[in-house]
C-alpha cells in the first residue's frame, strides 16, 4: 500500500512547515515501571525509568491489519507479530489505535466495527482485538495503551458510507464536513459529552495502562476552506472574545474532563498527548520556539499544549519532532530545547515522537538517509534530563527497520544486539 506519514494523518509535516510564519499577533508493574534506567536507555536523567515506545496504527490499515478482511486468526497472529517485535527491539510501551475514526477495535456499546478489520464498517471480526492487544501485551511485560482519536468520523464525507447505526448518521447535526472529511463538532457539549462516553466504555472494561490522544484535535487547516460551526459559536460562544478562544476552550474541557475520568474509571492508567511539534513560533509569541511552522497547534488545531503541560493537566506529552537535526524550519535540537523546558517544573513528563517512518525514505533530506539519525536524536535526548524517552512511528516501520535504523536506536540505546542493515 501507499506509505502513508502521521499527518496524512497529519497533511505533509515538511509542507506545513516551510509555508510562511505567522506574523506575530503510570506506573503499574509493566512496561516503563519496570525499564532499566533512563541513562543509557535513551534520554531522561539516571536513576529514572525511560519510555520505549512505537504506535501501531489501524487507520486505512496504515499499520495493521495489514488489509481488511482477513481471518481473524491471521488478524491476532499479525497483531501479537508486532508485540514481539516491540520486545525484540527491546521496546516496552504499545500505543494501540482503537478508535481511529468513530468506530471501535472492540464490542463498543456506542460505535460500530471498524471497517480496518472487515472491509465493512460494523460487520462483526469474530474477535476481541483490544482485549487480545491488552492481555499479549502484558504476557510480555508491555504497556498498553489505548490511542483514541476523539473527533474524526470519516476519511470521506459520504455518511451513506457509515454504518447504519453509526451515531453521526443518527445525530447528523453533530457533524461538519471540511477538507474533504468529516468531524464531530467539538463545540456541542453534547458530542464533547459522547465521545468521552465511547472512549472510556474501552477504559471501564479493559485494564489499560494508557488513554492516549493524537494531534487531532480541530482539523489542521485547508487553504481556502473553513470549519462550519458559526451557528455552534452563536450559541455557546457567548463570553468569549473570539471564536478562537472559544474553540480553544472546548478542548480545554475535553482534555481536562477526560484527565479527571481516566483517574475516576481507571487510577493506575496515565493520560497522554501527542500533539503536532509546534506550539507557536517565537515570531507569533516570545513564548514559542525559534522554528518556522506554518501549523501551530495554539492558533491552528485550537490545542494550547503548552498550557495543558505546565498547568499538569495530562500525564506525559509525546510531542511529534518528525525533523531532523540541523533543519531550517524546525530543528530538531531547538523543539527539543523547547520542549524541555516548557516540561521543566512541571508533573508531566516528556517523551518525544521519533519519524522513524522517514528513515531511507528516498523523499526526505539526505540526513534521514543515515542509519545513525534517529540514534542521534536519543543521544541529544541524554542531555536534557526532562526528556524521559522516545516513540516511534510506526510499528510496521520498527518491524521493516529501513535502512538499519531501528536495529542502530536498539543498539546503541538499548542494549539489543545489532542486526544487519536491510
Amino acid at each position: 500500500m501507499r506509505r502513508l506519514s502521521r499527518r496524512a494523518f497529519a497533511v505533509a509535516a515538511v509542507s506545513a512547515l516551510t509555508m510562511a510564519p505567522r506574523a506575530s499577533s503510570a506506573p503499574g508493574s509493566r512496561g516503563t515501571g519496570t525499564a532499566e534506567g533512563a541513562a543509557g536507555a535513551g534520554g531522561g536523567a539516571a536513576g529514572t525509568t525511560a519510555m520505549r515506545g512505537m504506535w501501531l496504527a489501524t487507520v486505512a490499515n496504515r499499520d495493521w491489519p495489514s488489509r481488511p478482511g482477513l481471518s481473524g486468526a491471521e488478524q491476532r497472529e499479525d497483531l501479537v507479530e508486532y508485540l514481539d517485535t516491540a520486545v525484540r527491539y527491546g521496546l516496552n510501551t504499545v500505543f494501540f489505535q482503537v478508535r481511529p475514526a468513530a468506530d471501535a477495535l472492540w464490542p463498543s456499546a456506542y460505535e460500530p466495527w471498524s471497517e480496518c478489520l472487515t472491509g465493512v464498517q460494523g460487520r462483526d471480526p469474530g474477535w476481541d482485538p483490544l482485549g487480545t492487544a491488552v492481555a499479549e501485551a502484558h504476557a510480555r511485560g508491555l504497556e498498553l495503551h489505548a490511542w483514541f482519536n476523539p473527533y474524526r468520523v470519516a476519511n470521506h464525507t459520504d455518511r451513506s458510507r457509515l454504518a447504519a447505526s453509526h451515531p453521526a448518521r443518527k445525530h447528523p447535526g453533530w457533524v461538519v464536513p471540511y477538507g474533504g472529511k468529516l468531524y464531530y463538532n467539538p463545540g456541542l457539549p453534547e458530542v464533547r459529552a459522547f465521545v468521552q462516553d465511547a472512549m472510556f466504555d474501552a477504559v471501564g472494561r479493559y485494564d489499560v495502562d494508557g488513554v492516549h490522544f493524537d494531534d487531532y484535535f480541530y482539523p489542521y487547516p485547508v487553504a481556502g476552506q473553513s470549519f462550519g460551526d458559526a451557528k455552534t459559536y452563536a450559541a455557546f460562544g457567548g463570553g468569549f472574545e473570539s471564536k478562537a478562544a472559544w474553540r480553544r476552550d472546548n478542548i480545554d474541557r475535553l482534555v481536562r474532563e477526560t484527565a479527571a475520568r481516566v483517574k475516576k474509571v481507571r487510577p493506575a492508567a496515565r493520560f497522554g498527548v501527542s500533539p503536532f511539534g509546534v506550539w507557536r513560533n517565537s515570531t507569533t509569541d516570545p513564548r514559542g520556539s525559534r522554528t518556522q511552522g506554518g501549523v501551530q497547534t495554539y492558533d491552528d488545531l485550537y490545542a494550547d499544549t503548552r498550557t495543558w503541560v505546565r498547568e499538569g493537566w495530562i500525564d506525559y506529552i509525546v510531542p511529534q519532532l518528525y525533523w531532523h537535526i540541523g533543519m531550517a524550519a524546525a530543528d530538531y535540537a531547538e523543539l527539543l530545547s523547547w520542549w524541555s523546558a516548557t516540561a521543566a517544573g512541571s508533573r508531566t513528563e516528556l517523551y518525544i515522537g521519533e519519524a522513524l517512518y522517514k528513515a531511507g525514505d528516498k523523499a526526505q533530506p539526505a540526513a534521514w538517509q543515515k542509519p545513525g539519525e534517529l540514534s542521534r536524536h536519543l543521544t541529544l535526548g541524554k542531555d536534557h534530563p526532562q526528556v524521559r524517552g522516545h516513540v516511534f512511528f510506526g510499528a510496521r516501520d520498527v518491524a521493516a527497520d529501513p535502512i538499519g535504523a531501528m536495529s542502530r536506536v536498539a543498539a546503541d540505546h538499548y542494549g539489543q544486539p545489532a542486526r544487519a542493515t536491510r
